[in-house]
């Protein structure tokens, strides 16, 4: 099981940007840490979810 903000989720074996992308994320506005520590957007498709794994994505959200 892997822990995306706080809510446990089937996602071992999946990309990061698999899963961003079937969750309707826009890529572009995002930050995403794992383990604590931040992944780069270049490494999205090429990172791998495992289990244990603790996932935060955060939204860049604009306004004035």
């Amino acid at each position: 099981m892997v822990t995306v903000n706080g809510k446990e989720e089937a996602l071992a074996g999946v990309s990061l940007q698999a899963y961003l992308l079937r969750e309707g994320y826009d890529l572009k506005y995002l930050a995403v840490e794992r383990n604590g520590a931040i992944v780069p957007k270049s490494a999205y498709g090429e990172t791998l979810l495992q289990d244990g794994d603790t996932v935060e994505v955060v939204r860049f959200v604009g306004g004035g």
